[in-house]
């Protein structure tokens, strides 16, 4: 998780500062880059969130816990991502920061049911009904 986090705190900080710079490379449109580089700003949030998140999916994949996986990824997006950034896109004057706000509040639900499952695994583990993680 260190590691990652590593990278996304740099990652957010570009994005969130200087989002424009990566925006100008996609399109030269002053208009376009300045709404890619709001988006960018909501973006850098997650870069750094989602840093965790990704590190529990993996361990959760390694323990075969897929099926975990698709409900806590589906969640984010069906019951989070989409909802929020549709909401956000109807609210009068919202901008492309707000609605890119979406994806980070979808980490940060994601990111607690990952805990969530972790907390129930070990209670499990302790209790004598789940396997310890291979070494």
């Amino acid at each position: 998780m260190w590691s990652s986090l590593a990278v996304g705190i740099p990652m957010g900080a570009i994005c969130f500062f200087y989002g424009a710079i990566p925006a100008g490379w996609f399109a030269a449109d002053a208009a376009v880059v300045d709404a890619a580089a709001q988006y960018l700003r909501a973006y850098a949030l997650d870069c750094v969130i989602v840093s965790f998140l990704f590190c529990f999916i993996g361990y959760f994949n390694g323990r075969e816990k897929t099926a975990f996986v698709l409900f806590q990824g589906l969640t984010g997006a069906f019951l989070v991502r989409i909802p929020v950034s549709y909401v956000m896109s109807i609210t009068p004057g919202a901008t492309l920061f707000d609605i890119g706000l979406a994806s980070p509040c979808a980490t940060v639900v994601q990111l607690v049911l990952c805990v969530l499952f972790l907390a129930r695994l070990r209670k499990r583990r302790k209790a004598g009904l789940e396997l310890a993680p291979a070494s």
